[in-house]
């Protein structure tokens, strides 16, 4: 049985890696699904054990917050807000660092991957109004979205695991994060900037692309009575984290199920936008890892690699082990690999910050990378992967290494503050 579950593990991983399986026509979710479909259907796992391998607090709370961040995208706020962003009489790179720290905020409180979803097109339309070139700007929207979504644990899914499998403090996490995260957004400002070399104008030839039927099918106006409902909802979200002694995702589920109470907004419009795929992701990928552990196979690897030398369970080995597994399979699947070994104090910020900004140096390291250079596809702009990696893998080495040496300080002068 151990030989059926290693290879059923093996063939899911190899789907992470490829986004798929060959001659099948699967995605990442697919492939997990199917594998705990196997596992379950050769008894490797019991239906009841199936279900108790997953970890329920987690999938209530990327559900909610997935309510929250859709309430806000139909609401008009992303749309109305990247508006005010760009119609700001700041010079092109002043707009960059506005857009920049502005996507941040927004990645740090609701879903990264829908700000990008939203923001892209409406950025897009903007700078061709001011005849700006859009590359930077798209470039650094998809930069800000990763490395701004370190700064909480909501601003994406692996932190939210992150965050309720450790039991971390809210705000002791933002407390940890927030030196880095702002570090690396000056950083990603400077290096964007300085490749731009002051060319921040558009070519006269692409002056003719803007296409106003597109943008009036994309923009979504403003509802101001749904947007506040949305903001009111996450503020008492945030309070309530920071303050309050109950459960993150019981108080996140009410606050959703207050949101789909509309008397005008449809549930299916809301639901619509909730990303069940990536829910269904956790869920399979939580039984496949649960099987493993189980059969032994993990922690027999573990004590090889510790006799060999290599302890993953120290912060410099998890600090590499999370940067290339995040590359190799994703962030979320890498994650659940490496909870296990989180037993530093400072394990889990490790975790959180390492695979957030890992997820900018190819274009296949985040959704939210995916989602803009999709959206410029549809404005006839193309982003490559050599386009995207001059500005996604100095961003992501310079933010890597601002928290390696952020976490190294930490670590020397004491976690805990002394």
């Amino acid at each position: 049985m151990t030989a059926t579950i290693v290879t059923i593990f093996l063939v899911v991983y190899l789907g992470m890696i490829l986004g798929g399986l060959p001659f099948l026509q699967l995605d990442r979710t697919g492939v997990a699904l199917l594998g705990a479909i196997a596992l379950i259907s050769v008894d490797a796992v019991g239906l009841e054990e199936a279900a108790g391998s997953i970890h329920l607090p987690t999938v209530i709370l990327l559900f909610s917050f997935m309510v929250v961040s859709a309430q806000m995208r139909l609401g008009g706020f992303y749309d109305w807000v990247t508006h005010r962003f760009v119609s700001l009489s700041f010079s092109p790179p002043g707009l960059l660092g506005a857009l920049i720290f502005g996507v941040a905020a927004l990645s740090a409180i609701f879903s990264n991957d829908i700000v990008c979803l939203a923001v892209a097109p409406v950025l897009i339309d903007a700078c061709q109004r001011r005849r700006l070139e859009p590359m930077p700007y798209l470039l650094a929207l998809a930069c800000a979205s990763n490395i701004g979504s370190a700064a909480t644990l909501i601003g994406n899914p692996q932190n939210m695991l992150i965050g309720q499998t450790l039991h971390m403090p809210f705000f002791a996490y933002v407390g940890e994060a927030m030196v880095p995260v702002t570090f690396g957004l000056l950083a990603t400002w400077a290096l964007i900037t300085w490749q731009v070399k002051g060319r921040w104008s558009a070519p006269a030839s692409a002056a003719g692309t803007f296409d106003e039927a597109a943008r009036r099918t994309d923009e979504v106006p403003l509802d101001r009575w749904q947007t506040t409902k949305g903001l009111a909802v996450a503020a008492v979200l945030l309070v309530a984290f920071l303050v309050g002694p109950w459960p993150r995702e019981h108080v996140a589920l009410i606050g959703a199920g207050v949101l789909l109470m509309s008397r005008k907004m449809h549930s299916t419009r809301t639901l619509g936008l909730v990303d069940w795929e990536l829910l269904i992701l956790f869920m399979a990928l939580f039984v496949v890892n649960h099987a493993l552990q189980q059969s032994g196979v993990t922690a027999a690897v573990i004590a090889d690699l510790a006799a060999a030398g290599l302890h993953l369970d120290q912060l410099a080995p998890l600090f590499g082990a999370t940067f290339a597994l995040s590359n190799l399979v994703s962030n979320v699947p890498a994650v659940m690999l490496l909870l296990p070994l989180a037993h530093h104090e400072m394990a889990g910020p490790l975790l959180a910050l390492v695979s957030s900004l890992s997820g900018n140096l190819f274009i296949v390291g985040s959704i939210a990378n995916i989602i803009v250079v999709d959206a410029a596809a549809r404005r006839n702009i193309g982003i490559d992967w050599r386009r995207h990696a001059t500005v996604g893998v100095p961003v992501t080495l310079v933010t890597l290494a601002i928290s390696a040496v952020y976490l190294a300080l930490r670590v020397h002068f004491g976690a805990s503050g002394g």
